[in-house]
C-alpha cells in the first residue's frame, strides 16, 4: 500500500543541529507534496511556536503539537481538536514536585508559559546554546510559574516538568505514573518531563489526521527521534527513527535513516517514494 501521509518530528529529526530546516529536507517535503502526499507536523513543541520555515511550506495543512495535545489546520490557526489537563492531576503534579529542584512550563491555547527566572537562566537546567536561544524566544514571562498554573488551571493543554539531571527526571517520571491518573507522561530530552492528558500523545494525534482524511494506518509513515515518538512511529504503518535516535526509539522503528544533520528525513523520503 502507498505512503500518503507523512507525520514528521522536528526538532533533532527534520530540523538540523541549529533548529533550521535545511534546503535538502525542505526539497523532500515538496516533493513528497507534489505526489500528492499529506506533510503532517507532529511534534511536542506548541503552535505558536513552530517554525516559520516548516510551517510556511505550501501545502503543509496539519500541525499535531504539544504531543498530541491540540491539532490545528495550520492556514487557518483554527484548532480542530484538543485535550486539557485535569485540574485534579494539576495539582497532584506540582504536589509530588515542587519540593525538587524542578521549574515548570506551561501551555495554553498554544502559547508556552515559564518563570522568569528559568528564561533569563535555562543555562541552569541544562539548556545548550540553541535550547537557549528557542527558550527566549517562544516562552511568555511570568513572574511566578507555580502561581500562574494555579490561576489558570481550568485552562492548561499541557505542562513540563524541567529537572537539573537525568536522574530526578527518570524518578519523578515514575512517581507520575504511579501516583497521578489521568496523564500521558513522556520525554523527548534528557532534563524534560512532558505532561498531558492520558488521551494524548503524538499517536493520538495521527489516528485524528488519519480518521479526518479518511486513510489507513499502513499508508501512513513517521519520522522521529525521541521517546515521546514511539507511540507514534509503533502506530503508523511505516515507523522511521533518525540514527541519532534514542536506542528507544530505535527499537520502535521500521526502518532507520541517516542522522538528522545528514538530512535523514529527506533520504527516508526518497526511499519511501521511490525516486
Amino acid at each position: 500500500m502507498s505512503i500518503k501521509c507523512i507525520a514528521l518530528d522536528l526538532d533533532r529529526t527534520t530540523l538540523n543541529m541549529d533548529g533550521k530546516l535545511s534546503k535538502e529536507n525542505k526539497a523532500a517535503l515538496e516533493y513528497a507534496i507534489s505526489r500528492g502526499v499529506h506533510i503532517v507536523v507532529a511534534s511536542g513543541r506548541a503552535f505558536h511556536t513552530l517554525p516559520k520555515d516548516v510551517i510556511a511550506i505550501s501545502g503543509i495543512e496539519y500541525a499535531i503539537t504539544s504531543n498530541g495535545t491540540a491539532v490545528y489546520h495550520i492556514p487557518t490557526q483554527k484548532c480542530l481538536h484538543q485535550y486539557k489537563l485535569n485540574k485534579n492531576s494539576i495539582e497532584k503534579i506540582i504536589e509530588l514536585s515542587k519540593s525538587e529542584q524542578v521549574t515548570y512550563e506551561a501551555f495554553i491555547d498554544g502559547k508556552a508559559y515559564a518563570d522568569s527566572t528559568y528564561i533569563e537562566h535555562p543555562e541552569i537546567f541544562g539548556a545548550d546554546k540553541q535550547a537557549i536561544i528557542y527558550i527566549r524566544e517562544t516562552r511568555h514571562m511570568v513572574d511566578n510559574i507555580e502561581e500562574f498554573i494555579r490561576e489558570h488551571i481550568e485552562e492548561i493543554d499541557c505542562m513540563d516538568i524541567i529537572t537539573k539531571n537525568n536522574e530526578l527526571k527518570e524518578f519523578l517520571m515514575e512517581q507520575l505514573k504511579k501516583d497521578v491518573e489521568g496523564i500521558y507522561v513522556t520525554s523527548c530530552i534528557e532534563q524534560l518531563v512532558e505532561i498531558s492528558n492520558e488521551q494524548a500523545g503524538k499517536h493520538s494525534g495521527v489516528k485524528f489526521i488519519m480518521k479526518l482524511l479518511g486513510l489507513q494506518r499502513e499508508e501512513i509513515a513517521a519520522f522521529g527521534d525521541g521517546d515521546n515518538d514511539i507511540d507514534m512511529l509503533k502506530f503508523v504503518g511505516t515507523g522511521i527513527a533518525v540514527e541519532n535516535a534514542s536506542d528507544q526509539c530505535k527499537n520502535a522503528a521500521d526502518m532507520i535513516t541517516k542522522h538528522h544533520d545528514e538530512n535523514g528525513v529527506a533520504y527516508g523520503i526518497y526511499e519511501m517514494l521511490k525516486i
